[in-house]
């Protein structure tokens, strides 16, 4: 019952970082895959596009599928809490002047990029 909490969880922050910066998923739910749960980069990203299903990523996670590299339960928990943060998001970056939200953007960019660069996952 934790992981189900931690996925949506995962799920709603994404949606509302989504919301707010105008970002993909991937560069939120990869991430947070492969630091909070351990996964590799294959199923990182194969589970990512798993719950973006349908129909955006339908044929790449059911390549990854295949190999074994999607976990569907966390995808569709995932997905959940995404679905509403993603409204919660666009709610609070209609609030946010422009030039902020550039700031916020750019810093959240930064962040993961040097966490990627300078530990790997």
């Amino acid at each position: 019952m934790v992981n189900i909490v931690l996925f949506i969880t995962v799920g709603l922050v994404a949606g509302i970082l989504g919301g707010m910066l105008g970002i993909g998923g991937g560069v939120i739910i990869v991430p947070a895959l492969l630091f909070l749960f351990g996964l590799t980069q294959h199923e990182a990203q194969g589970t990512t596009l798993a719950l973006m299903v349908p129909p955006i990523g339908l044929l790449a996670a059911w390549t990854y599928w295949k190999q074994g590299f999607v976990k569907v339960e966390m995808a569709a928990f995932i997905c959940l809490g995404f679905f509403f943060g993603g409204l919660l998001g666009a709610k609070l970056a209609t609030q946010i002047s422009g030039q902020n939200l550039c700031k916020v953007f750019g810093v959240f960019l930064l962040v993961i990029s040097l966490r990627m660069i300078l530990f790997g996952r």
